[in-house]
């Protein structure tokens, strides 16, 4: 299963508001970099019988998002740096395999 066939470019591109065409392989960069990360916490999509679930989709466009308007793990903003939030491993926690 491709990841086009998970979440289209498209689909990303409708979701982070973005209606240019010149950032589509930077965009696919990132889609693939959030798809390999939620598989590393989740295990191979393709092991989802029923499909991907929706909520894990949501996690990829959120970090894809994320990587491609934070292009650093930190933001600087009035007067300090901090480490940039977001809700992925809320997303993805109920999927996640753990192993020990």
């Amino acid at each position: 299963m491709n990841t086009s066939d998970i979440l289209p470019l498209a689909d990303l591109k409708a979701d982070l508001r973005i209606d240019f065409d010149d950032d589509d392989t930077l965009l696919g960069g990132k889609l693939e970099a959030a798809r390999r990360h939620v598989e590393a916490w989740c295990g191979p999509l393709e092991d989802f019988a029923d499909g991907v679930p929706a909520d894990l989709i949501e996690a990829m466009k959120l970090l894809a998002g994320h990587l491609y308007e934070n292009r650093e793990a930190t933001y600087a903003g009035q007067g300090e740096v901090t480490e940039v939030p977001f809700g992925f491993h809320d997303l993805i926690g109920p999927y996640r395999k753990w192993e020990f």
